[in-house]
């Protein structure tokens, strides 16, 4: 299959561009629209245009605001012109007119919650009420930009030679079949999109994706939103409509990883043991709460980790807030509660004076915490940990730096002085979503022998990942069926789901894979062509042994948490106290994958993931400010360089190699707390938060020569 092309190499004949206008205000009401008078052929198309429904598939987004406001950037018309330096200039003079209301941006004590959840095991406030030693702390993130390769747009046009060939009237209207092309990572939720608004029969959207490349599940329904006003262009006028944000605009204004603020305590004993648990979880969602039932739940599920705590309460709050909508990122929460949780448990263990990674062992328990469904061949936690102890050799490197650091306690940094520090955390992923949607979450997968012995796969998958190398392995073992004798066919493909939490490679080879023995066992019997389809449905169930059930009125769909990916990572710091920055000697990562059907691709796929949680962690040091990304870290931004990334190791540890398990975001969910427990040590200052900014460490430093310079004039 040849490679796709991006956005910027298309141009259709006869091609109108489009502008979006937005809003300049976070909340208010919209009055009126002011457009200078527009040149012939040139078109403004707002929310009274739209001939279907104006909220974009699985959301409560409108396409186009028609009344309320609600952040900043939020769209309100397009302007469609064949002449891209005119439409710019007009757009410039375009005015909108509004009655500014107060905005909420940050979750406050008296904003009321989109969402709540409780959890609750055992009788926590007995345990605290009957206990001395406590254990209390704030852990937040940040948010964090995708900054994609080519921003998000796309373009459309009317298929013609379907027009043709194929049209046809359905309830007495003549549809005109409609081409989107966009980087995506759900076509069919595009194709849907552009059904509902357009209120045209799905069957007369054809969407062809476009590269992906590197995502981080910021591609999931944003560029439905687009595609849908590029198909809005091309439904009233007839024409190609080419609509691409500009960088500033694609990082202004599109999903972000969200902020969670989570306060963690825990009653203990003296040796560490935790008798219970508190935890209380505040995530901001942005304008309109997208995905917030799979958002909350899964960020619960990382707060509560692998330890299996017996006396347990959770609350959890989702806000919906006027900044821009923001986006599940890899991992939909996870990471945001792994890292609580994981730094809670570092807290734990400084406070009893004990070895982190000791203490993780004595606790931790993958057979019974949740959301782990037993597996007889899983690793054991405790196992994992102890291999990525020797593989980094942190147990010497632990010994030796906390030496250092009790050593230098109290004191004044020396000049030329570089203290070092290592941390360890663990985490885990499924391999798929909570909840479905509005499709109901039942996906297949098409495979056909054909007469002259193809292979054709019909898939709608996409993805940063060439799939098909992958599965011309598992056809040549199955069905010793060559390279050059298999074909990838994504038209007309059945939906296969969403290409997110590692669905591709876990729950959708699968089925490939299906479809392969299927094959197999009728292809001397039956004659050619031969077509099978394997699909999977949701498996409804609950988490914690009903403990933890699934949203009212919803249904959770238990495949995606029934066999997790687990990871233990190692990360050793130095510390650079000239120019307060840290730096990074090594990072390991022992995995246990299940079965790794290609090493070498699962070690590039998560060198680029450790990466980007390493930028999360503390290189992207970015906020909302009133309700918009400032200028000032929009020119500063900046991602780790090839030169600035450490040596990375990675090992997989895995026992159950029968199939695989996700593994591509495993680095959100223990890196980043691996990296802040590495410099706490190494500083001497349990630092709680990310990401992690010299201000943090240069504080530290200036506090410390103000107490030694005091008790030197002493």
């Amino acid at each position: 299959m040849d490679a796709l092309p991006f956005l910027e190499d298309i141009y259709p004949p006869n091609l109108l561009y489009a502008i979006t206008i937005r809003s300049p205000i976070a909340k208010g009401v919209l009055r009126n629209i002011y457009v200078p008078e527009l040149p012939e052929n040139y078109t403004l198309i707002t929310a009274k245009n739209i001939p279907g429904e104006n909220r974009l598939e699985g959301t409560n987004i409108p396409i186009l605001a028609n009344n309320t406001l609600n952040y900043i950037g939020e769209p309100v018309a397009i302007i469609l012109g064949s002449n891209k330096s005119k439409l710019e200039e007009i757009s410039a003079r375009c005015e909108i007119l509004a009655d500014e209301e107060e905005a909420v941006f940050i979750n406050e004590i008296t904003t009321e919650p989109v969402l709540t959840r409780e959890i609750s095991i055992g009788d926590a406030l007995k345990i605290f009420q009957e206990t001395d030693k406590i254990v209390k702390e704030n852990y937040k993130t940040g948010i964090q930009e995708q900054w994609y390769a080519e921003p998000i747009g796309a373009i459309s046009w009317i298929n013609k030679e379907k027009d043709a060939k194929t049209a046809k009237k359905v309830k007495g209207v003549k549809y005109d079949p409609v081409i989107i092309r966009t980087a995506t990572q759900w076509p069919y939720h595009v194709k849907r999109a552009a059904a509902r608004v357009l209120n045209i029969d799905p069957a007369f959207i054809a969407v062809e994706p476009t590269a992906l490349n590197l995502h981080m599940d910021g591609k999931l329904w944003y560029p439905s939103l687009v595609a849908c006003h590029a198909a809005l262009g091309t439904h009233i006028t007839k024409k190609p409509v080419r609509l691409i944000l500009n960088r500033e605009e694609d990082f202004l204004y599109t999903p972000k990883r969200f902020a969670s603020d989570i306060n963690i305590t825990s009653a203990i004993n003296d040796n560490g043991t935790t008798n219970a648990v508190n935890i209380d979880i505040s995530v901001n969602l942005g304008a309109y709460a997208v995905n917030e039932n799979e958002i909350l739940d899964q960020t619960c599920l990382g707060t509560i980790g692998l330890y299996n705590f017996t006396n347990l309460s959770v609350k959890a709050r989702a806000f919906c807030t006027n900044i821009p909508p923001q986006g599940p990122f890899s991992g939909f929460g996870l990471a945001q509660g792994l890292f609580a949780m994981e730094r809670h448990i570092s807290l734990i263990a400084d406070t009893v004076n004990q070895d982190p990674a000791e203490l993780r062992e004595n606790t931790i328990d993958t057979q019974k915490a949740l959301p782990q469904i037993k597996s007889k061949n899983a690793l054991q936690g405790k196992n994992l940990i102890n291999a990525t102890r020797k593989m980094s050799d942190y147990n010497h490197k632990w010994a030796s730096y906390e030496l250092l650091r009790k050593s230098r306690k109290g004191k004044k940094p020396e000049q030329g002085e570089n203290p070092r520090g290592i941390g360890i955390a663990v985490g885990f992923q499924g391999n798929g979503l909570l909840y479905s949607g509005e499709d109901n979450g039942a996906y297949s997968v098409e495979v056909t022998l054909t007469k002259d012995s193809f292979l054709e796969i019909k898939t709608s998958i996409t993805s940063a990942e060439d799939f098909t190398k992958i599965w011309t392995k598992l056809a040549l073992e199955i069905l010793s069926i060559g390279a050059d004798m298999i074909r990838l066919i994504p038209s007309n493909a059945p939906d296969c789901g969403p290409s997110c939490a590692s669905r591709n490679i876990t729950i959708v080879t699968k089925l490939v894979e299906k479809c392969f023995h299927a094959i197999r066992k009728q292809r001397f019997h039956d004659p050619l062509p031969l077509t099978v389809r394997r699909s999977i449905k949701p498996q409804s169930g609950s988490l914690m042994g009903g403990k933890f059930p699934p949203a009212e009125g919803k249904n959770f769909d238990i495949n995606g948490f029934s066999k997790l990916g687990l990871a233990c990572a190692v990360v050793e710091v130095t510390i650079d106290l000239v120019e307060c920055i840290p730096v990074i000697r090594g990072v390991w990562l022992g995995i246990d994958g299940g079965k790794v059907i290609s090493t070498n691709r699962a070690k590039r796929n998560l060198t680029r993931t450790i990466v980007q949680a390493l930028g999360w962690a503390y290189t992207e040091n970015l906020d909302y400010e009133n309700g918009v990304i400032p200028a000032d870290h929009y020119n500063n931004f900046t991602i780790l360089s090839p030169v600035e990334i450490p040596p990375i190791h990675i090992d997989f540890f895995s026992e159950d190699a029968s199939e695989p398990k996700g593994i591509s975001e495993l680095p959100f969910t223990c890196i980043p707390s691996a990296f802040l427990q590495a410099v706490s040590q190494a500083m001497d200052h349990s630092f709680k938060s990310i990401p992690l900014k010299r201000k943090d460490i240069w504080e530290i430093i200036l506090e410390r020569n103000l107490d030694s310079g005091a008790k030197g004039a002493k």
